[in-house]
């Protein structure tokens, strides 16, 4: 599963006891969002003003597969959206604040409440949003390196 409902994390079986000992932080730029226009869609990216990487909120898990393999797999946590987003999508990756990510993956911090309190959107007043030329999204190298939400 690509995302995860900060909304429902502490209850849903496939991500409650990763919430719990197997939280993680995805390095990101950036990530784009797809606006509907009528028939069209158009690609929009969203990233720090800083234009430094972040972490998104993620959960990690080691399932096995029939064949007795371990499989590595993340999810990205989701929110609501900010106000800069709400107009384009009605969701958003969480984006982990830098002073709240030591407490996000120490495997020790068991406070709900707290962990909770982090998954949260992003300010609109730290992000900006840029028209991307939808030619550049269909190369390989840029949908290995970007983050699409459907």
């Amino acid at each position: 599963m690509f995302n995860a409902r900060a909304e429902t994390i502490t209850e849903k079986p496939s991500f409650k006891n990763a919430f719990q000992k197997r939280r993680c932080l995805i390095v990101a730029d950036g990530f784009y969002e797809w606006q509907k226009l009528g028939r069209v869609k158009k690609p929009l990216y969203f990233n720090l003003k800083s234009g430094r990487p972040f972490g998104f909120a993620g959960l990690h898990e080691t399932w096995v597969s029939p064949a007795h393999q371990p499989i590595h797999t993340c999810t990205i946590i989701t929110t609501e959206p900010n106000e800069l987003i709400k107009p384009i999508h009605d969701r958003m990756p969480v984006i982990v604040e830098k002073d709240q990510e030591a407490a996000w993956i120490d495997p020790d911090n068991h406070n709900q409440k707290m962990l909770l309190s982090i998954l949260k959107p992003y300010p609109s007043d730290g992000m900006t949003m840029s028209q991307v030329d939808p030619k550049l999204l269909y190369t390989p190298e840029a949908q290995e390196s970007a983050f699409f939400s459907k």
